[in-house]
């Protein structure tokens, strides 16, 4: 069942959700799953990535995770481990669109909601001058109004009562004839990398490679994105994105590393818990089990 054919509105889809959150988490998860990968869900003795991610969102509880995911606190994190040269600059942390000084940003920039995932939460500005600022206002205003007092729509309890804000950072820059401003998202497992996507030419259309921790291609991919037909090339500096990826990884039994290297210079994305909220299809499908045969469930957390 292709829900979001049925239900287009991805703001309506949200409400939705939200008005269920009365429904237990473990009833939600296993509709949801069920819904979004044809499957029945496996809690008691989950085997493929996506039904231990289900598991993670259930019960396994880390108060650090929270800071993590807000795009603004999770700096302070990046820097207590040592990082904080692979930060981007920021220009200001915001609550309402209204407390943001257009004027005084500069000629290009980037919006996020600091709660957000996906393109629905980014604004790229790579030149203000074309900028309509009434309309990214209004954009904004719909991040900072959605509630997190009730339940997250996938059940990811770690968005659960923070507040959305916007935060303003550096645009980098990046060439579309060569592959746009790569993305490589690391995922970790007990503080080791075993894969990463590898994501680019956002300007025509986004398509994503998977590849090992030697940077060996795999033949799988995402079912939903596009398959990166070419190889992409390894950065000089891969080694030192590994450990960077492991250093900020290693207090969790799993957490996906996002970093960009942009003329040999590592700046740092993100850190996701439950990547694509645990419904990512792969094709082929034993590519589920391969990655979850990394996924080690923390064994003193009982189902």
């Amino acid at each position: 069942m292709d829900y979001k054919k049925i239900i287009k509105s991805r703001a309506v889809r949200i409400k939705i959700m939200q008005a269920m959150s009365f429904v237990p988490d473990k009833w939600m998860l296993s509709l949801q799953y069920k819904i979004k990968t044809g499957r029945k869900l496996n809690l008691k003795n989950p085997q493929r990535y996506t039904e231990k991610l289900q598991w993670y969102k259930m019960y396994y509880r880390d108060p650090v995770m929270k800071q993590c995911v807000d795009k603004y606190e999770v700096r302070k994190y990046v820097e207590d481990c040592g990082l904080g040269s692979i930060l981007n600059e920021c220009y200001g942390v915001y609550n309402s669109p209204d407390e943001i000084d257009f004027l005084n940003l500069p000629d290009s920039f980037v919006l996020k909601d600091t709660l957000g995932g996906g393109g629905n939460s980014v604004i790229l500005v790579p030149d203000k001058s074309k900028l309509n600022i009434e309309q990214v206002k209004q954009q904004m205003a719909q991040w900072v109004a959605e509630s997190t007092s009730v339940k997250h729509p996938g059940r990811e309890w770690v968005y659960d009562g923070m507040p959305h804000r916007i935060i303003a950072e550096k645009f980098i820059s990046s060439n579309p004839e060569t592959g746009g401003l790569i993305d490589y998202k690391l995922f970790c497992f007990g503080g080791r990398v075993a894969c990463l996507y590898v994501m680019g030419n956002r300007e025509n259309g986004l398509k994503v490679g998977i590849y090992d921790r030697d940077f060996r291609k795999l033949d799988a991919y995402i079912s939903y994105d596009e398959k990166m037909e070419t190889e992409a090339k390894k950065p000089e500096n891969f080694e030192e994105m590994c450990e960077i990826a492991e250093k900020l990884s290693a207090k969790f039994p799993h957490a996906r590393i996002d970093l960009f290297d942009q003329n040999g210079v590592i700046t740092f994305g993100e850190i996701t818990f439950f990547s694509g909220s645990g419904y990512t299809l792969f094709n082929p499908d034993e590519f589920d089990f391969q990655l979850g045969d990394f996924f080690q469930l923390p064994q003193n957390t009982k189902a």
